[in-house]
């Protein structure tokens, strides 16, 4: 009999170790404070380094995107200094070569001139296709465009009807630019301001003080 009483006992304590192990809920199961496995915990841990992950990842990206375009930049800057003071060495070529064009007889009907004047614009053109090829293209205002004092240098002052003050009235000298930077302004004339034409609206002059805070009284 007491056998069978011990093997009852053993067969109980089988029994609430199997329940303290696998029901938290009974008396003397684990705690997750005292070592178990909080699974709250490491779900926040995970998301935080994930976060933190992405964010570095994106940081690294944007790095070498900067990375790229500064390195871009920095090869158009060497392109266009390499070729700069070879492409501006040119322009006295190109120059002549326009003048000659522009002084050319096209009335001749000799045909030995007719060849000359074709070979010579032949030339210029090529001469300008490769300027163009490399960045280096013409600046050639139109009689009426505004005056621009980036692309233009204003060597005289000529009255003019037809165009509005300020505006270019003819070329002297034709300009270039490299990848947007000026190699050499245009030469050009500018019409003058019409004599008795009103001056461009002061607001801090006279009969505009209304616009400021109120006109000065002369009278008092």
């Amino acid at each position: 009999m007491n056998d069978e009483m011990t093997g009852s006992d053993t067969g109980a304590e089988a029994g609430e170790d199997w329940l303290r192990q696998n029901d938290p809920d009974h008396g003397g199961g684990a705690d997750a404070g005292d070592g178990g496995f909080d699974a709250a915990a490491e779900l926040d841990r995970l998301t935080a380094e994930n976060a933190a992950l992405k964010e570095q990842a994106l940081r690294y990206a944007a790095e070498a995107e900067n990375t790229k375009r500064r390195a871009e930049r920095e090869s158009n800057d060497a392109r266009a200094f390499a070729i700069q003071r070879f492409g501006r060495d040119l322009l006295d070529a190109a120059d002549n070569l326009g003048r000659a064009v522009a002084s050319a007889p096209k009335d001749s009907t000799d045909p030995a001139v007719k060849n000359f004047v074709l070979g010579v614009e032949m030339t210029e053109k090529a001469l300008q296709t490769a300027f163009e090829r490399n960045g280096l293209k013409r600046v050639d205002p139109a009689r009426g465009d505004r005056f621009d004092p980036h692309l233009h240098q204003a060597m005289m002052e000529q009255p003019a009807t037809d165009v509005a003050p300020g505006s270019v009235l003819m070329v002297m000298q034709v300009g270039y630019e490299l990848f947007g930077r000026i190699v050499r302004p245009a030469l050009v004339a500018v019409s003058a301001k019409a004599a008795g034409a009103p001056e461009p609206a002061n607001p801090y002059a006279a009969g505009h003080g209304d616009a400021v805070g109120g006109g000065v009284d002369t009278k008092a």
